[in-house]
């Protein structure tokens, strides 16, 4: 079975004074797991020119990282001073060192997926993308920037390097969100809260438009959100991010989740993923019209010709001498050449049909103005045409029946 694909760019790391390009395990397990294949985009330079080759992509998951470039969203850089610059740079040491060529990749597949609609699942520096990518801005520290703003007891920590996966604190969840269906069965209704994981010195500080929050912690920050208007799994749409990491929501040694909800966002995704790909391949198997050589393409433009001397004659109200017939008869020549219509190309022309009847009472209103002399010369280049076209399809059915009995 080949699966639907799933695009995961790597982090690069440093071991024995050799890069290594790695991504989480449980992000792979759950990927794998609900019916999709994970393909690693690795964090080489050059990666971001040669995105067309990992075609074609059915979904997209951007999970942990360095910080996001500020100037990609910040010009000003927020106001601080070298002073905190560095401080901020010292106790954030692994995260603060800018990759430009992993921020160069990931953006170029963020905006890829809002353009196709592709899947795309933002975790943690993922959904930090996403926003930047349509346009929000991020902190780019969230205790200097946001905390400080609270009375110390109100504050809200999100690292704690001494407890660094065991860390959690409380987030609101918005009402009738993807995230308060997931979880509805984990959270009293008054508090709709839950308790999460927060890898993160940075965040969304203001949320691109497009977007919805489904969750806020207590300080304001926002660690959820998703499009609506692009959310609907099982039509293949999805676009979300999640500052918190569910996949890394378990109990201490041991694979159970916090919550029942916590795998939610990647079985959801993945559904999406497979519905996606399933729209690809039937857009991909629908059988196009035929080719026309210069032959055709001339019998074509006779056609075309003259329905447009009729709609000439509608407009004006000028006459118009008919003289030659065979102008009419090339048109059935052509209609005889044609493949017969797909089943897809039935339905549109269905669908069509409200157009058509709009443009009968525009035609009815044009003829109204008409001569008697000029609607008798009209009909008749009709009833020609249509006595043309009969006779074409009667043979052409004749033919057919005449195959079937041989």
């Amino acid at each position: 079975m080949i699966l639907p694909r799933v695009l995961i760019v790597s982090r690069r790391t440093v071991r024995k004074n050799k890069f290594v390009d790695f991504v989480g395990e449980y992000h792979l397990d759950l990927i794998v797991s609900y019916g999709a294949v994970p393909v690693i985009v690795p964090r080489v330079s050059g990666v971001h020119m040669l995105l067309e080759s990992f075609e074609p992509i059915h979904g997209v998951l951007l999970c942990e990282g360095e910080d996001i470039d500020p100037s990609l969203y910040d010009a000003e850089l927020s106001g601080f001073s070298p002073e905190e610059l560095e401080e901020v740079r010292e106790l954030h040491a692994s995260d603060t060192a800018i990759d430009k060529e992993k921020d160069s990749i990931e953006l170029r597949l963020a905006k890829l997926c809002l353009e196709r609609n592709i899947p795309y699942l933002g975790i943690c520096r993922g959904s930090q993308v996403l926003n930047v990518a349509c346009g929000g801005t991020l902190y780019q520290d969230v205790e200097k920037e946001l905390s400080k703003q609270f009375p110390e007891l109100q504050r809200v920590t999100h690292l704690n390097y001494e407890d660094y996966d065991g860390h959690r604190h409380p987030v609101k969840v918005v009402l009738n969100t993807p995230l308060h269906h997931w979880f509805q069965d984990s959270m009293e209704d008054e508090k709709m809260e839950l308790m999460v994981n927060s890898y993160h010195h940075q965040g969304v500080k203001r949320l691109a438009q497009r977007f919805v929050p489904m969750a806020f912690a207590a300080d304001g920050l926002v660690e959820g959100f998703y499009d609506p208007d692009a959310y609907s799994p099982g039509e293949g749409k999805f676009i979300m991010g999640l500052q918190f990491h569910p996949e890394r929501m378990r109990h201490p040694d041991s694979i159970n989740f916090d919550y029942r909800g916590c795998p939610s966002a990647y079985q959801e995704f993945v559904k999406a993923v497979i519905a996606y790909e399933k729209k690809l391949d039937c857009s991909a198997s629908v059988p196009k019209g035929p080719k026309l050589n210069q032959e055709q393409e001339t019998k074509r433009n006779m056609i075309l010709k003259s329905f447009s001397t009729a709609e000439s004659l509608c407009i004006s109200g000028s006459g118009v001498v008919w003289a030659h017939k065979s102008e009419l008869e090339v048109g059935a020549e052509f209609l005889e050449e044609i493949t017969a219509l797909s089943l897809k190309q039935e339905n549109r022309l269905k669908q069509m049909g409200a157009t058509v009847r709009n443009a009968s009472l525009c035609a009815q209103r044009l003829m109204e103005r008409m001569s008697i002399a000029q609607l008798s010369e009209l009909m008749s280049i009709y009833r020609l045409m249509r006595q043309i076209c009969s006779e074409a399809l009667e043979k052409k059915v004749q033919d057919l029946m005449i195959e079937e009995d041989c």
